[in-house]
């Protein structure tokens, strides 16, 4: 694949990256049901030998496990791939999450991913959440600014190579910028999701930050491997079981995009889902799109994705799918 610089720092990245949030497994409060530590395996290395050189995690997922099944990939490499993490996101001995942008807890954090990942430095460590989701600020514990001192601090020491943010508005990221230089942003983004386009995203480019979208199949909707007989057989702690996009009255509209998708896909003997992932990564701020995999066998539904160059007709027939209303 060919490399794209990410935003003003040195990492040169694939235009598609590995997500680990679902190898985080069952069990916790944003889980994506069970899953087999044993095929995670095996679908990071996949998507390793197709090209890709990031992954990208977070301590949360899982409650520490991601980081620790990526742990298992790595250490036998003699040539890792670049690791992406997150902070921000803590939680006690029964599992409940909270936030907590303080300067001990950001340290606290950065240190157990190091260990759990067994690697010397985080390549790029980013705030996952500027507050809980849906929460004010004020609930939080510290502030943006706290953090992101801590956060240079840490790069100053060795422990992480470049500061990123995850889920940070325009006026957040000026607030971090006031503090350190920010090399990365990592919003949501799809077809599904597309409230960033008159807003973090144009800044970001203005701005030469480097962006890594995540959700780009819109958590696996858009893959063409969704169905709703699927969804009703999902585990109660998949999440998206309860999401306002696998339910009606959006459902069905969502799966007549996906057939849209598989029509352009023929032409480009591509998947929905690749389709779907070109088409955020031929927004110019968009550096790269996180994919996740959960088994070695997803991995060629998605490799190809950095290959596909929509033309204008192709782009206009998908959007089109997204002004019809809800059946």
């Amino acid at each position: 694949m060919n490399l794209r610089t990410l935003g003003q720092s040195a990492l040169n990245i694939t235009p598609i990256g590995i997500g680990a949030w679902a190898i985080g497994g069952g069990q916790w409060q944003f889980a994506w049901g069970p899953q087999d530590d044993n095929q995670s395996v095996a679908a990071i290395r996949a998507g390793l030998d197709c090209g890709i050189n990031w992954i990208d995690t977070a301590a949360v997922y899982g409650l520490g496990h991601s980081e620790t099944v990526v742990s298992r990939v790595v250490r036998e490499l003699r040539i890792r791939p670049y690791i992406f993490t997150k902070c921000s996101l803590v939680w006690d001995k029964s599992g409940k999450i909270s936030h907590n942008l303080q300067a001990a807890s950001i340290r606290r954090e950065a240190e157990a991913s190091l260990k759990r990942l067994g690697i010397d430095a985080i390549d790029l460590y980013q705030i996952h959440w500027p507050a809980l989701s849906g929460r004010p600020e004020s609930e939080s514990l510290g502030s943006i600014e706290e953090a992101v001192r801590t956060l240079a601090q840490l790069k100053d020491e060795g422990k992480i190579r470049y500061i990123g943010v995850s889920n940070f508005n325009s006026s957040q990221v000026r607030r971090a910028l006031s503090v350190a230089p920010i090399a990365t942003l990592q919003p949501p983004y799809s077809l599904l999701a597309r409230e960033v386009e008159s807003s973090i995203l144009p800044f970001a480019l203005e701005h030469r930050i480097g962006v890594i979208v995540y959700s780009p199949m819109a958590s696996g909707l858009l893959t063409g491997a969704m169905t709703q007989e699927r969804i009703a057989r999902m585990p109660e702690d998949d999440w998206r079981k309860h999401s306002p996009n696998f339910q009606e009255p959006l459902l069905s509209r969502n799966l007549r995009l996906v057939e849209t998708l598989r029509a352009v896909g023929t032409r480009h003997n591509a998947t929905p889902g690749e389709v779907a992932i070109a088409w955020t990564l031929r927004n110019p701020a968009v550096t790269g799109a996180i994919v996740g995999v959960r088994s070695a066998e997803q991995v060629s539904g998605i490799a190809g994705a950095a290959d596909i160059h929509l033309n204008q007709d192709e782009v206009q027939a998908i959007e089109h799918e997204l002004t019809l209303q809800p059946a």
